[in-house]
């Protein structure tokens, strides 16, 4: 059942000659104005319209015209449909408006830049083109390749963002674990890498300067001097000279 009136005129025209609603009420609940609903009471409106019953189309119940009538400022309520009729999936290409079919190659560019993960087919819900356009714009060889500046098809409406979110997730779930992208490309990981470094001692990064005594490295060790003797070597080289 549709969730709106069926003929709302024709169900004017039952009510003004089946129930004492007034002209404000009939007017609310068929969207209409309160003054053309007075011209279908007047006979001036609507004149070779056969009424409908609404409570025979299950769009209203007789307990509620009943209560309408009864207070004039009650508004009466759609009844609820009783099954739900699901609504049909569009199939066919993506309508685009004339104005923005000319932004197609431009969204194009922006999702082969941005996700290049996406296929095809699902470019091609996104934003309603075909797959010879597709390749021509991936390998820069359309017609208005030049001209053609990278734009965002959610921004040109030429799609939502839940509807782009969704494919680059269903794109998301065919690709191969981080590891295994790792290998192809021939990358290592952070743990790989700092494994292959040789280790270095401390000393040698220039934290800290080798001790002979406890390293046991004699190479940057210099002989220990003594005051005494280096004066004597003094007065000896100095007898040496006067002699």
């Amino acid at each position: 059942m549709a969730t709106q009136l069926l003929m709302p005129k024709a169900t004017a025209v039952w009510l003004v000659d089946n129930t004492g609603l007034t002209f404000d009420q009939i007017a609310a609940f068929c969207s209409l104005h309160p003054l053309e609903v007075q011209g279908i009471a007047d006979g001036d409106v609507a004149g070779g319209i056969k009424g409908v019953n609404p409570i025979q189309n299950d769009q209203l119940t007789k307990e509620e015209i009943e209560k309408a009538e009864a207070d004039s400022a009650h508004r009466m309520v759609l009844s609820s449909p009783k099954t739900i009729v699901p609504v049909p999936k569009r199939r066919g290409p993506r309508y685009t408006p004339v104005s923005k079919r000319q932004e197609k190659p431009n969204a194009i560019l922006w999702i082969v830049r941005n996700h290049p993960e996406l296929k095809d087919a699902q470019i091609m819900r996104l934003v309603g083109t075909t797959k010879p356009t597709i390749e021509s714009v991936r390998e820069r060889s359309h017609w208005n390749a030049s001209n053609q500046t990278p734009a965002d098809p959610v921004t040109l409406g030429l799609c939502t963002q839940v509807e782009l979110d969704m494919e680059v997730r269903k794109a998301a779930k065919d690709l191969p674990p981080e590891e295994a992208r790792a290998e192809d490309s021939g990358l290592l990981t952070a743990e790989e890498a700092m494994a292959t470094v040789p280790a270095k001692p401390i000393f040698d990064q220039g934290f800290l300067d080798p001790q002979p005594s406890v390293l046991g490295n004699d190479r940057n060790s210099e002989p220990e001097y003594d005051a005494d003797s280096v004066f004597s070597g003094l007065t000896s080289t100095k007898n040496d000279d006067d002699a």
